[in-house]
């Protein structure tokens, strides 16, 4: 079947869609394409067409300026829009503007039969036009008839079409509105009924200033007057205020409504974007937090490799040094400043999420009734403190002395927070978190431990809550807090699988809530420490580390205590090293070294020597290493910096264990 069409395009590849999917219907169409006003109405003029194919948004004009070309023609020729874009918007806008029906551009399936019912309506309707006045007379009942019946069918397809546009729009999941020109609601779907709260009788009481945020209300009416101008507004994004008080954000798409050529209102359609605006602000916090965590990491592993030297020389010296030298007490104080250093490097790798962590089956029971006494201590008898252990409570996987800081830190900042006292209570619990929940904090879903911490303190406003795990961020006094307090816990806890949540008001208090990941293991009971014996050897060690100063301190360390020390300042020395004759009973390596790292250089040590013990050190581990297991629980390491006795007892205690 012939079948002439003019088709409003702007690539010539959606003429060969066109072509083929008409082919394959059964037709053999000659498809003239054009993509402008002044195009379409000559062609128009100048030849006869079985049918209009127009996409619904061009470079020159849009799919409904396309009709008023056609309706100025006065043609009766089939209008079928074409759209690329998915919603219910563009159906609304098309069927209002008069086109017979509109098809999405990856789903022609049925553009065939729609071309073929919109050829028979319109040569009807030409049928009756062309019908001689003679010819009329004569059979004038039989057209009378004739019209009836079409009158009806007519009649029929208004109301299908008019029954297909409220389906669509009542069963819309964005909201879909109209107003009038100065704002009064007009009407409102089901969607905007469940979204906002209000029924549809008391929304059309309502004018868009009882609706929209306070401070949004001029950028929509300056986006109406925008409109009415005739100016190209695509979608914008602002608050509105829900019948219960809550603060939704939507992205909004509007139209001018006309009645014989006058404006009479807008139509708009509102989508709820609370999800995805969330999800925005997490990536945004998450990349901001990741920057700064890669610089905090990399200042923390340049300065431990200082501190370690720093502190190795002091705890030689303070060995060497008679108890009543003079010395002695600056030395101590030099050692002391280490330690503080040490403890603030600590911080930093935590908040990074780049510390080795020595994980343990746990018991939160456990660890919240030994800390009771100091925790006691440290808030002071104006704060009473109130402990609520579940004693069903699951076990988490986690480093001690990590979640010891987590707690001692929420503690100190509760206490800061109720300076004339108040009540502190530590809670412990099983929980759940929801598909919902986990998918907008980044956590898994499933079982969990909670551990929290509440204040009866001053709270925080809404702008502290969104920065307090900013490194650097504090709003205490200057020289009462570092503002790492709190990013630190945020890394130790996202390091260990887990999430925090904080809830918070002014006035009235806070609460941390920690969500660790429940494991199904049993906890171990760990080995009371105790102050003991340096120990000593005299064992072979291979020493490999490429800084200077800490490979000179750590061989002296090394020798006072009695063992041999061969040192290298990279794996390839290190290699070389133990190909001569000897034997090495340990090597202790640097993680991150220049031409090889720690892990490859006793991949291939190991080979040549399978009884060789390795000891890795560093004061520093980026993802790859993590990913890569060398915080296997089975490989022995030990963390930058660190002081003599330290490091000989680990020696000694990786020497002496059973293989």
């Amino acid at each position: 079947m012939r079948l002439r069409v003019l088709q409003i395009a702007d690539q010539e590849q959606d003429v060969a869609l066109m072509t083929g999917h008409l082919t394959r219907a059964g037709h053999d169409p000659v498809i003239r394409r054009v993509e402008t006003p002044d195009a379409m109405e000559a062609a128009l003029r100048s030849e006869e067409w079985d049918v209009v194919l127009c996409n619904y948004s061009l470079p020159h004009f849009h799919a409904l300026t396309a009709l008023e070309v056609l309706k100025k023609t006065g043609l009766d020729v089939p209008f079928i829009i074409i759209s690329g874009t998915t919603g219910e918007s563009v159906a609304v806008e098309a069927m209002r503007a008069g086109a017979q029906d509109y098809l999405m551009k990856d789903n022609l399936v049925r553009l065939g039969q729609t071309i073929e019912r919109e050829m028979r309506q319109a040569e009807n309707r030409r049928f009756r036009k062309n019908v001689s006045a003679c010819k009329l007379a004569d059979r004038d009942l039989t057209e009378r008839k004739r019209s009836e019946a079409e009158r009806k069918q007519s009649e029929e397809e208004l109301r299908k079409s008019e029954e297909r546009y409220r389906v669509l729009v009542e069963n819309a999941h964005d909201i879909i509105y109209e107003h009038d020109l100065e704002g009064n609601y007009t009407s409102t779907n089901k969607a905007g009924e469940q979204i906002t709260g209000y029924t549809l009788e008391e929304t059309l009481k309502l004018n868009i200033a009882d609706t929209v945020a306070p401070e949004h209300v001029s950028k929509a009416r300056e986006m109406i007057v925008a409109k009415l101008a005739g100016q190209n507004i695509t979608a914008y994004e602002l608050e509105i205020i829900a019948k219960d008080g809550r603060r939704i954000p939507v992205e909004v798409n509007t139209s001018v409504v006309f009645q014989d050529g006058v404006p009479i209102g807008v139509q708009g359609i509102a989508r709820d974007v609370t999800q995805r605006t969330q999800l925005e602000e997490q990536l945004r916090q998450s990349q901001k937090m990741e920057a700064i965590g890669q610089l905090a990491g990399g200042v923390a592993h340049d300065f431990n490799n200082l501190l370690t030297v720093i502190g190795g020389y002091s705890s030689i010296l303070l060995v060497k040094l008679p108890r009543d030298s003079p010395y002695r007490a600056g030395i101590q104080e030099i050692q002391k400043a280490s330690d503080r250093a040490s403890s603030l490097t600590r911080q930093l790798l935590a908040f990074s999420r780049k510390q080795i962590l020595q994980p343990k089956i746990l018991d939160l029971n456990a660890v919240v009734s030994n800390l009771d006494k100091m925790l006691r201590r440290l808030i002071g008898e104006d704060v009473d403190l109130l402990t609520i252990t579940d004693p069903k409570l699951d076990k988490v996987k986690a480093d001690p002395g990590q979640i010891e800081q987590v707690l001692l830190n929420l503690a100190v900042n509760a206490r800061d927070a109720m300076p004339e006292g108040g009540k502190l209570t530590i809670e412990t619990g099983n929980a759940e978190l929801s598909e919902d929940y986990a998918r907008l904090h980044g956590v898994p879903s499933g079982a969990y431990v909670m551990l929290a911490v509440s204040d009866t303190g001053c709270g925080m406003e809404a702008a502290t809550r969104e920065r307090i795990f900013e490194p650097f961020f504090t709003t205490k006094e200057a020289g009462k807090g570092t503002g790492l307090g709190l990013a630190t816990l945020y890394g130790i806890v996202k390091q260990s699988g887990g999430n925090v949540w904080v809830y918070s008001e002014v006035d009235h208090g806070t609460t941390f809530k920690i969500y660790l990941p429940r494991v199904e293991e049993f906890a171990t009971i760990g080995e009371l420490s105790g102050a003991k014996l340096t120990p000593h050897g005299t064992e072979t060690v291979l020493l490999v580390e490429d800084e200077d100063q800490v490979r000179t301190i750590l061989k002296q360390i090394l020798e006072n205590q009695g063992y041999h020390v061969l040192s290298a300042s990279h794996g390839k020395e290190a290699l070389a090293i133990s190909r001569e004759p000897g034997d090495i009973q340990l090597m202790i390596t640097d993680v991150v070294m220049p031409q090889m790292s720690g892990r490859e250089l006793a991949e291939r040590m190991i080979l040549a020597r399978p009884s060789l013990r390795v000891l890795f050190m560093s004061g520093y581990t980026d993802d790859a290493i993590v990913r890569h297991g060398l915080l296997d629980e089975k490989l022995n390491f030990i963390q930058k910096p660190f002081d003599s006795a330290t490091v000989a007892r680990k020696v000694r205690d990786v020497l002496d264990a059973q293989v």
